[in-house]
């Protein structure tokens, strides 16, 4: 039998895919036992919701960046795979951990799996802790006067904001491994496509992992945190920090993207309104984890349960059309086809194509929201639901009832030369500014000039705005019950 002193600390990897302030890992560290660093594919998910497609190809690259980082620290990224709890708990024996290490997750399903394995091992004499490693505040901390979560979002902000803030940290220089047990072979848990390959967009336009992560700080600090508060909502610019999907896999922890902007705003190089409305959104996101947490039903029930009377149409062909990008409205059209091609959508266009799908197609906000969940980088437990639910009108702090985003509108004010629409609908891309928004407006000799027909090369609109308003309004007007 080895003795104490050969005794590992298990560090089990999650949505945490790094090794700058992990807490979880640090504590491994400090422990002074020797390190066996792990991450286990749960496709037996007792509960838990399986990654959709863009997902998988993303958790796929960020593993082989991990596996590169640790390699580069003298070690070895353990891989297994099955349910977490039985091959977790089957792992701590089998290499003698003394400790298993690991940063908390938030849905109902992840805590019973995190309670059933802290359980299991305590059985075993292995002890077990757990880290905040992946908000800035735990959500059970942040509570109203009395002593109840939050419903609204700026109480909640206000509240949060004013608690105190810890500093991220570095690993420690000095790496030691224990061990290695038989591992397994990313390559032959088929996380990226192959027969058809639709991740080359993907892989255009990302570089998952740690590294890209703080690539991607960078460049936001060095170029588009400038003006953020009035540009961010144009899809036209390079207006955004790209930094949700690295966040989403804890590429970057969200102590390091604030501590990181609050340098850049001591130094100057970033404006103080700029920064203030961008840490508001890194907020936002720890608002629905907040109601996550509290509320786990948040992603597939009604956070109103008005809205359970609400009588949707639920049209195939109209969720196809939209799905597709060819809704006839070129902002929506722009914004779905983005999707398709790079797995990420602009925040703006986001919160324009479900509206459409939600209020002109009478589509209930599931079925949108599990189709971000499928094709979304970003696609987060917390975010897409809740976000979803705050277009629809029935979920916390919601956007009310009676706002529908006119696509013209939106277009014209966020896309105004039409550039957005250009790059992503390129059948249109002839069009002058002053139609591309509404091609349908425009006369038979424009149409021809830009090479667009419509309902040929370029479909009409799905439905008609003004009467898609209307009905939208009558249908949410009677479950108001006021």
């Amino acid at each position: 039998m080895p003795s104490s002193l050969d005794r590992v600390a298990l560090v089990w990897f999650r949505d945490d895919l790094r090794l700058d302030d992990n807490p979880a890992l640090h504590a491994a560290q400090a422990s002074g036992c020797p390190l066996l660093l792990v991450f286990i594919h749960d496709e037996e998910t007792s509960g838990q919701r399986p990654l959709g497609g863009a997902a998988r190809w993303w958790l796929g690259r960020s593993l082989k960046a991990l596996e590169a980082a640790v390699m580069a620290k003298g070690g070895e990224l353990l891989l297994r795979r099955g349910p977490a709890l039985n091959t977790l708990t089957r792992l701590a024996r089998e290499v003698n951990a003394h400790t298993v290490y690991w940063n908390r997750r938030y849905g109902a399903a992840e805590i019973a799996v995190d309670t059933a394995v802290k359980s299991t091992l305590c059985q075993n004499g292995i002890a077990a802790e757990s880290f905040g490693g992946n908000l800035l505040h735990e959500p059970w901390k942040v509570e109203t006067q009395s002593g109840g979560p939050f419903r609204v979002f700026t109480p909640f902000y206000r509240r949060a904001r004013m608690m105190t803030l810890r500093m991220p940290s570095r690993p420690g220089a000095h790496w030691r491994f224990g061990h290695l047990p038989a591992n397994e072979r990313l390559e032959d848990w088929d996380l990226e496509p192959r027969s058809p390959d639709w991740a080359g967009g993907l892989r255009a336009a990302w570089t998952p992992g740690e590294e890209g992560a703080r690539e991607a700080l960078t460049g936001f600090i060095d170029g588009a945190i400038s003006g953020y508060a009035e540009r961010r909502d144009r899809p036209d610019l390079p207006s955004t920090s790209r930094l949700s999907p690295h966040l989403r896999f804890g590429e970057i922890s969200p102590h390091r993207v604030l501590a990181a902007l609050r340098h850049a705003e001591a130094d100057g190089s970033a404006a103080t309104r700029d920064v203030e409305k961008f840490v508001s959104e890194v907020y936002w996101r720890e608002f629905s984890y907040h109601l996550l947490f509290h509320f786990p039903e948040i992603g597939t029930a009604n956070f109103n349960n008005r809205f359970d009377a609400f009588a949707w149409e639920d049209t195939p062909a109209l969720l196809r059309a939209w799905q597709r990008g060819m809704t006839g409205y070129p902002i929506v059209d722009a914004g779905m086809r983005q999707l398709w091609q790079t797995g990420w959508m602009h925040n703006r266009v986001r919160m324009v194509a479900a509206s459409f799908l939600i209020k002109h197609c009478l589509t209930d906000w599931r079925r949108g929201e599990a189709w971000f969940w499928d094709t979304l980088v970003d696609a987060d437990p917390a975010n897409n639901p809740a976000s979803w639910q705050w277009v629809a009108g029935s979920g916390a702090d919601a956007a009310p009832y009676f706002r529908i985003f006119n696509p013209v509108a939106q277009g014209e004010k966020f896309d105004p030369s039409g550039d957005y629409v250009r790059r992503y609908v390129p059948e249109l891309a002839a069009l002058p500014s002053e139609t591309i928004h509404r091609p349908w407006e425009a006369t038979p000799e424009v149409l021809r000039q830009a090479g667009v027909r419509l309902g040929d090369t370029y479909p009409r609109p799905i439905v008609n705005h003004a009467l898609a308003r209307d009905r939208a309004l009558e249908r949410f007007q009677a479950i108001r019950g006021d």
